[in-house]
C-alpha cells in the first residue's frame, strides 16, 4: 500500500534526491517555511528547509523497489529501515502541508509591538507562538545573540536543537 516515508539526505543533497527521485515519477515532498531576512537594508522573504537533510517520499514498497530508493542519488537511506519500515501518517504530512501553506500566505505579517519577557535560562520550558512549530512545547537551550536563541524539541522519537528568533517563543507558566 502507498504511504509516506522519511528520508534521509546527503547534506544539502535533499534537493537533488527530490529531483532524482521525480525523475523515477516517485512524489516527494520537501516542506518549507518562510524566513524574513535583512540583506543590505532591505527585507527579504526565502524559503528555508523545515527539516534539513529530510524529505518525505510517497511510494508503495510492494511496487516500488526499496533499493531502488536507497540507490538514489542524493538520498543515504529511509529512516528506520531495518526489516520494517514504518509509514508516517497521512494526516500528519497534511497537517505539515496545511502549515506550510498558511504561513506562505501570511508572509508580510503584522508586527506587534514588542514586548519585554523576562531572561529565559536554560531548560525553561517555552512555547513556540509562531513558524512552523506554532503551538509546540519544548525547552530554552541558550541564547544565540541578542535576537535569536536555541530551542530543544522532540521530533519524531529524537530531540532537536532549532535555531529560532527569541521573540517566536514565550516561557510556559
Amino acid at each position: 500500500m502507498k504511504a509516506w516515508y522519511l528520508l534521509y539526505c546527503k547534506s544539502r543533497g535533499e534537493s537533488r534526491a527530490q529531483q532524482n527521485l521525480a525523475l523515477q515519477q516517485i512524489d516527494t515532498y520537501l516542506p518549507t517555511y518562510p524566513e524574513e531576512k535583512l540583506v543590505k537594508g532591505q527585507s527579504t522573504v526565502r524559503r528555508v528547509l523545515l527539516f534539513p537533510s529530510y524529505l518525505f517520499v510517497h511510494f508503495d514498497p510492494e511496487i516500488t523497489s526499496v533499493a531502488k530508493i536507497h540507490n538514489t542519488r542524493g538520498v543515504i537511506r529511509i529512516v528506520g529501515c531495518k526489516e520494517l519500515m514504518t509509514p508516517i501518517d497521512d494526516s500528519i504530512i497534511h497537517a505539515i502541508k496545511m502549515r506550510e501553506h498558511r504561513l506562505m500566505s501570511e508572509l508580510s505579517p503584522i508586527e506587534a509591538a514588542p514586548t519585554i519577557e523576562p531572561e529565559m535560562e536554560r531548560g525553561d520550558k517555552v512555547c513556540f507562538t509562531e513558524g512552523p512549530f506554532a503551538e509546540l512545547e519544548g525547552i530554552f537551550d541558550e541564547a544565540n545573540g541578542e535576537k535569536r536563541c536555541f530551542v530543544l524539541f522532540d521530533l519524531m522519537g529524537k530531540q532537536q536543537r532549532v535555531a529560532i528568533k527569541k521573540d517566536s517563543i514565550k516561557p510556559v507558566k
